[in-house]
């Protein structure tokens, strides 16, 4: 399922992290049930990292969230919050290319917050992902309402349980659609048999 790739440039960065978006889509209530401390997180299209400071938060000090963007500018941007915040011995920043992540780490946990629209190949994204998680691992996606329709969402639903994820349920996250994920032990199975 190709896409255009359409990257939200790094210059919108304050757009993106600011007070008014924090209440609207609170990384503490969109997330805390799912981070426990001492777990590996992917933020995948960290963006500005509002989402990854607050993970990093929630790993504590034995945890680490691995910053992922395709932007180094971003990148560099969630390095000088680390810094700020205390938080820089938690995350792991990677540049990533659009073609692929770049990492081998296994996750408990990874975020795909409103960048999938922008990955040039959902379906090669995906089977990245689940390869990524670890067999207790989840994946949240969120993508925005006013981007997204009901179909592409439903095509991104679908390339997720290809990759071998299965849906679990459907948070409700504000403005957007969402699904969150694990690995599908029964197409795992069949993957490993053969």
């Amino acid at each position: 399922m190709p896409h255009s790739l359409h990257v939200c440039p790094w210059w919108l960065a304050q757009a993106l992290d600011n007070p008014i978006r924090r209440l609207i889509h609170s990384p503490d209530k969109i997330l805390g049930g799912y981070i426990d401390p001492g777990q590996t997180i992917l933020d995948q299209g960290c963006g500005s990292g509002t989402f990854t400071i607050a993970m990093a938060r929630m790993v504590g000090e034995a945890g680490r969230v691995i910053a992922v963007d395709v932007q180094e500018e971003m990148l560099q941007i969630v390095r000088e919050k680390a810094m700020k915040e205390g938080l820089a011995c938690r995350i792991i920043t990677h540049k990533s290319d659009p073609g692929g992540i770049g990492i081998s780490d296994k996750v408990d946990f990874a975020l795909a917050f409103y960048m999938i629209h922008e990955v040039p190949d959902v379906d090669a994204f995906l089977m990245e992902v689940a390869s990524l998680l670890k067999p207790s691992g989840k994946l949240l996606i969120a993508e925005p309402l006013i981007h997204v329709s009901e179909s592409s969402f439903k095509n991104t639903v679908d390339a997720a349980r290809l990759a071998g994820l299965k849906p679990v349920s459907k948070p409700k996250i504000r403005f957007s659609r969402s699904m969150l994920f694990q690995p599908d032990s029964a197409v795992n199975i069949r993957n490993d048999l053969g």
